[in-house]
């Protein structure tokens, strides 16, 4: 989004003092039971939400074994955790909502809310998308150089080799290694600013960086919220997705008070006032 010149010379640029620091390592499950909450506040908007999430992850696997891709699942899955943040944005707009007093959030007001920053908004979703293609792609050279031009099997020909092989073994650990920086990077960037940009008029390079710079100052924190959120989805694949029909709304909504709660007190004034 293009704002007027004369707007953006008025803002102050961002210091320190937009964002808190010295939060309690506990803080992330303080968000959880806030997202408990927001979730259960007129559950049907959220467990909606969730339930389509559940129906378009099933409906992808589903194509992917239809077309014989079976063997991206893995590096899809994975995927699927750097897009979160962004597919979580309905979510954000019903927690603001109910932020601001609402006593209760239907579905079409929950996905009415509108961004205050949309283009910027769509310009990380769009970089997610990027890096989760690159990843795709990186996941199929990682094969070649630990199997050669030797074709994919089926999915449980995959799931032998992998884990059944020394080579499969280490290509798990190495692709892991791989993936968990990929994911941590791809966390760093997205966890904060996707809210924030749902919330605040910012752009997209200040957003993104001002949601690495929280996620480094406050990394024991940031590191205990991203374990729970990928100890909950790695729940949700065990059980088939069916999972992500509940959990996958807490932890949109609990996304969201994370950001409340990194963000400074006068940020958050000052976004309410913005037009």
């Amino acid at each position: 989004m293009t704002y007027e010149n004369a707007s953006v010379a008025q803002r102050p640029p961002t210091m320190a003092k937009d964002f808190a620091r010295g939060l309690p390592v506990h803080a992330p499950f303080d968000w959880l039971k806030a997202g408990v909450r927001d979730t259960f506040a007129s559950p049907v908007s959220s467990l909606s939400y969730g339930l389509a999430v559940f129906l378009i992850s099933v409906a992808f696997v589903a194509v992917m074994f239809r077309f014989g891709f079976s063997y991206f699942l893995f590096p899809a899955i994975a995927g699927f955790m750097v897009l979160g943040p962004f597919i979580a944005t309905g979510l954000y707009g019903k927690s603001r909502l109910l932020a601001a007093g609402a006593a209760g959030v239907s579905t079409r007001e929950m996905l009415s809310v509108k961004p205050k920053s949309p283009g910027q908004l769509l310009l990380v979703g769009i970089v997610l998308m990027l890096i989760m293609t690159f990843w795709l792609r990186f996941a199929v050279v990682l094969y070649a150089l630990f199997f050669g031009l030797a074709p994919f099997g089926g999915l449980e020909q995959t799931i032998d080799t992998l884990f059944l092989t020394n080579t499969g073994r280490t290509l798990l650990m190495v692709g892991s290694a791989v993936g968990g920086l990929m994911a941590a990077f791809s966390f760093s960037i997205s966890a904060f600013s996707i809210p924030m940009l749902m919330n605040e008029k910012k752009d997209t390079m200040t957003a993104v960086a001002l949601s690495v710079v929280i996620a480094w100052m406050n990394k024991s924190v940031v590191f205990v919220w991203g374990s729970i959120v990928l100890a909950l989805f790695l729940f949700s694949v065990a059980n088939a997705f069916v999972g992500l029909i509940v959990i996958f709304p807490i932890l949109g909504h609990g996304t969201w008070h994370a950001y409340q709660a990194m963000r400074s007190e006068e940020a958050l004034v000052a976004a309410e006032n913005e037009a």
